[in-house]
């Protein structure tokens, strides 16, 4: 491989790994366009490095060419565990941590000098991404809402809550509370619930402001 080939296969997964990255963090996902590039290029240099050394001692030995591409495989999922989150009842971050090991795949492949196989992935990638992310939307349209609670802090004060969504068929799927830091006695309660009833917001307000306590109650 000369000086302008390799030029070549390292530039070609910055922009693959960019391209995806740059999709990453328009949705303000925690890995973005420096870490997607960063995990491309080097799977690409890894790659590129195993090609070399069995070329330097092929006919002289049983090495194995893809076994540095295969520690890439299994390595990425350090980087992966570190993309996904618990926050209250649910998990984020699994398309980040997915998003990463498939740009690895297009680093390797760019590496291999597989540029069919490298750009036919990120497109699927950008389809897979895009496409699917406005379905899903779509399909969930009025069903994930986000409910904002200013009430009193008062024991038992979650489970009327609970109880109350529960009553109108909603699922809570994270819980976050906070105290009000400018009165005492009083919390900050944001719920991510999932609608199945497809009930309006209004009706949401209305029955959640009929418990005890409650200061205000938005939907958003």
């Amino acid at each position: 491989m000369n000086e302008w080939e390799l030029l070549l296969r390292l530039a070609l997964s910055c922009v693959l790994g960019g391209a995806i990255g740059y999709e990453r963090q328009s949705r303000r996902k925690v890995a973005g366009l420096r870490t997607n590039i960063l995990v491309c290029l080097g799977s690409c240099l890894i790659m590129v490095l195993s090609e070399a050394l069995y070329l330097n001692v092929e006919g002289r030995t049983n090495a194995d060419p893809a076994r540095l591409a295969a520690q890439v495989v299994s390595g990425i999922g350090f980087l992966g565990a570190g993309a996904i989150m618990k926050e209250g009842l649910t998990v984020i971050g699994l398309t980040t941590a997915a998003c990463l090991w498939v740009v690895a795949g297009v680093g390797l492949a760019v590496g291999a000098g597989y540029y069919t196989g490298a750009l036919f992935t990120t497109a699927l990638v950008f389809a897979t991404l895009g496409t699917l992310s406005r379905i899903d939307e779509w399909l969930m349209h009025e069903k994930n809402m986000t409910i904002l609670i200013h009430c009193s802090e008062r024991s038992g004060q979650m489970l009327l809550i609970s109880r109350r969504l529960a009553e109108m068929s909603m699922n809570i799927r994270s819980v976050k509370v906070r105290a009000d830091e400018s009165e005492t006695g009083l919390i900050y309660i944001e719920l991510d619930v999932y609608n199945h009833r497809g009930i309006t917001s209004i009706n949401v307000v209305e029955n959640l402001r009929e418990l005890d306590g409650m200061v205000s109650v938005k939907v958003m």
